[in-house]
């Protein structure tokens, strides 16, 4: 397998650092800046490359952008142990990269699984927060009971949290054909929420495993990446594997134990960036979340689907840019 040639994409290769215990990849722009530094955060299944139009971006704007490979993907190291994936951890590691960078604090802005890492950073480690930015995933309050025990009331045994929960067994779907799962996974969105609505509910239960299976990549429509970039996946994932990333979610309970006496209020200002047309992280699900982060911004970007920041990446780095030197009280550079 030849090494990526990140030039081709503008970018540079990655630093990798020793971090919590681990190896991690990372990009910095080390832009000069009055604002504080951005850490992007990805989600599943994903890596630092997919904040690739923000690392080259955000600095036009004046911005630092430091995004990783996050634990478990990517050139990061990926420990085999589940326990080793839980949310403490995780913020441990970004607590960590700031400590190995010199930065006191830092806006954390996260995307999916992402989102839930930077929203946890602002209630366990506050100290190091300047600001959230969620993207497509809200905060939410803990659950009055076991996420995994709500998730199959809600949606069933098919849902693709609760069939994570096997240790094993989505890697085996996920490992057998690497260029198909892309072409599952990075697509635009065919519908809307409304219209995913609409859907009978056996068809709305989010069984991403049964709906992959069903998959005919020779007939895959509403393509996200073009062929360089659909191909860093697939070589990154077919070297690694998905079991680290996929681990986060067998945490959902240990994390949910473990944050009965965290405070349910982000007091750092933030901004939610929305997406109109994502059925899995819909606008909607970002309703009520004043309550628990007063300080709150929000922008909705039209006609855009689950991977906001690669589907409309000018509209994502100017919801950004904006955002920072409005609240972080610089003026942007040409």
């Amino acid at each position: 397998m030849n090494p990526i040639d990140w030039a081709q994409f503008g970018l540079f290769a990655p630093e990798i650092l020793p971090v919590n215990g681990i190896e991690m990849a990372v990009w910095d722009t080390g832009t000069p800046s009055e604002l504080p530094p951005v850490v992007l955060c990805h989600g599943y299944p994903e890596l630092a490359f997919s904040w690739r139009h923000q690392v080259v971006g955000l600095p036009k704007a004046g911005i630092r952008a430091i995004a990783p490979d996050l634990r478990g993907y990517g050139l990061t190291s990926a420990p085999e142990a589940i326990e080793a994936y839980d949310l403490d951890t995780l913020t441990g590691d970004l607590a960590a990269l700031l400590d190995a960078k010199g930065i006191e604090k830092a806006v954390f802005c996260g995307h999916d699984w992402g989102g839930l890492i930077v929203w946890a950073m602002a209630t366990r480690r506050p100290d190091r927060v300047a600001g959230v930015i969620g993207v497509n995933t809200p905060y939410t309050k803990r659950p009055p009971i076991d996420p995994i025990a709500l998730y199959e009331q809600r949606f069933g045994p098919d849902h693709y949290i609760i069939f994570f929960q096997k240790p094993g067994a989505m890697e085996a779907i996920l490992e057998e054909d690497i260029d198909k799962t892309f072409r599952f996974y990075m697509r635009r969105s065919a519908v809307t929420p409304l219209e995913f609505d609409a859907r009978p509910e056996g068809k709305r239960n989010h069984a991403f495993q049964l709906a992959l299976q069903n998959f005919d990549k020779s007939k895959a429509t509403y393509p996200l990446l073009n062929a360089a970039e659909h191909q860093v996946y697939v070589d990154t994932f077919s070297r690694t594997g998905f079991r680290g990333g996929i681990n986060w979610y067998r945490n959902f309970t240990r994390n949910w134990l473990d944050s009965a006496d965290i405070p349910d209020l982000v007091v750092q200002p933030s901004l939610m960036i929305m997406a109109e047309n994502d059925v899995v992280l819909p606008p909607s699900a970002a309703d009520g979340m004043e309550k628990y982060v007063p300080d709150l911004d929000r922008v909705l970007i039209h006609g855009c689907g689950h991977w906001t920041q690669q589907e409309k990446p000018d509209e994502t780095n100017a919801a950004i840019a904006d955002w920072m030197h409005k609240r972080f009280g610089s003026q942007p550079t040409s």
